[in-house]
């Protein structure tokens, strides 16, 4: 990858590409150390810090501690990621949504202007609740005319803004720089929150903690062991030969042509494992922004102890969603029916076996095997790490290292894989594509 970019800096259009980005980037992350009016942000600190493993910890980790900054891009991405995933199930569920999304740019630019919408929504909803939720003392009263009703208004309109002001700083990202921009704010924002953890825990090494040092050097050795077995698995998929005949048309001849339909093992990402975390966690989420209590007995209280992040409970429930939710989400994204019909009307076929329905079968057999491992992949990432942290907890004195341990989620691993891998297939593209130019030329 470090090739790669030094061979893109050397390229005027791309490096300037590379520069937007990173100027984007760069004014994503000072919104995100900017204070906002009215808000008190020692009260917002000590709230999600309270909140370790919960759903407030983990939009603070995805904006990169804005959200305990109380920062004016405090809710960051996360109303439009909810929004994506709520129209991605309603374009299966609603028959007029399914037929705009095939009506090609025109239909994905009416889809991506609801989404938006519902994200506005989305965004109000949740900045009320951050405001009501996190109580009296999170507002400082006197700062808008003396009054809270004004005070909680100007704080809500500045977190919606904040958080549209997000998604426009992700389109032009995607628009004019390299990669996917709301993907590249996700990966900055988790890298932030790592790099400061880990900041946080070298800092706080004395040099006669030795215990300290060691905890977090095994931490470290862990980490990259997984880091190495989740981008072995994101490049592993299974190639499935396709032949297609040759043929006439004019005085031409088509086809003759030997390739392959990847068909990845990962290939449902990460979005099995965030709705299975978005189900679980979702009645937290509802009790942390209305009925946010840390006394013991509240119902906060016994559900973050005995269905928060971490429980035995919570591992096994999440591991059984993620197998079931990577199976709906395989039919979702991969049809072997349209898959074989496409095959047929050029001209394919895969060799041993007819086309039509017994290539739609057997594409939809491959297709199970392969969502089988990969589900188990995905539960393995999602759990293994939590409980091998749990253990080398019990194993090590990791207090020190608390704080990695929180910052370094199964999810967050695999967005930042999954962007830093097609960040360097994009510009190994970008690349190519100029190298081709001056070939032609």
């Amino acid at each position: 990858m470090f090739k790669t970019l030094k061979e893109a800096f050397k390229l005027k259009d791309v490096r300037k590409k590379i520069l937007i980005t990173l100027l984007l980037l760069l004014i994503y992350r000072i919104g995100c150390w900017i204070p906002t009016p009215g808000i008190v942000a020692q009260a917002f600190e000590n709230v999600v810090s309270s909140d370790q493993g919960g759903f407030l910890s983990i939009i603070s980790a995805v904006s990169g501690s804005a959200l305990a900054n109380g920062a004016i891009l405090a809710l960051g991405v996360t109303p439009y990621i909810n929004a994506s995933i709520i129209m991605q199930l309603l374009t299966f569920a609603i028959p007029s949504l399914e037929r705009l999304s095939k009506q090609g740019e025109e239909g994905k630019k009416k889809i991506a202007l609801y989404t938006k919408v519902c994200a506005l929504v989305l965004a109000i909803l949740q900045a009320v609740g951050i405001v009501v939720g996190f109580g009296a003392g999170s507002l400082d009263s006197t700062v808008f005319f003396g009054s809270p009703v004004a005070t909680g208004a100007v704080v809500v309109a500045i977190l919606v803004a904040g958080a549209m002001f997000t998604v426009w700083l992700g389109d032009k990202i995607t628009a004019l720089g390299i990669g996917n921009g709301l993907s590249l704010l996700i990966f900055v924002g988790l890298l932030s929150t790592a790099g400061k953890a880990v900041f946080q825990s070298i800092t706080s090494i004395s040099s006669t903690n030795l215990e300290g040092l060691w905890s977090i050097l095994v931490f470290v050795g862990v980490l990259i062991l997984i880091f190495a077995f989740i981008v072995f698995i994101d490049s592993a998929e299974r190639r499935i030969p396709v032949q297609y005949a040759k043929q006439m048309k004019g005085r031409k001849m088509y086809g003759g042509q030997n390739t392959n339909i990847p068909i990845k093992i990962n290939a449902n990402g990460v979005m099995p494992i965030i709705f299975a975390t978005s189900i679980i966690t979702f009645p937290q989420m509802i009790m942390s922004l209305f009925w946010y209590s840390t006394e013991e007995g509240s119902a906060y209280m016994w559900y973050a102890k005995n269905l928060g992040a971490g429980t035995w409970l919570y591992i096994v429930l999440t591991a059984l969603l993620i197998l079931l939710l990577s199976y709906f989400w395989s039919q979702v994204s991969f049809n072997p029916e349209d898959v074989s019909r496409q095959i047929q009307q050029n001209g394919g076929f895969i060799p041993g076996y007819r086309p039509g329905k017994t290539t739609a079968d057997y594409l939809k057999r491959v297709s199970n095997r392969i969502t089988l491992w990969g589900a188990i992949f995905l539960a393995l990432i999602a759990l293994v790490p939590s409980i091998l942290f749990k253990s080398l907890n019990g194993a090590l004195d990791l207090s020190i290292s608390g704080s990695l341990i929180n910052a370094f989620s199964a999810t967050g691993m695999l967005i930042v894989v999954s962007v830093a891998l097609e960040l360097d297939k994009q510009l190994e593209a970008q690349l190519l594509m100029r190298n081709y130019k001056g070939f032609l030329k």
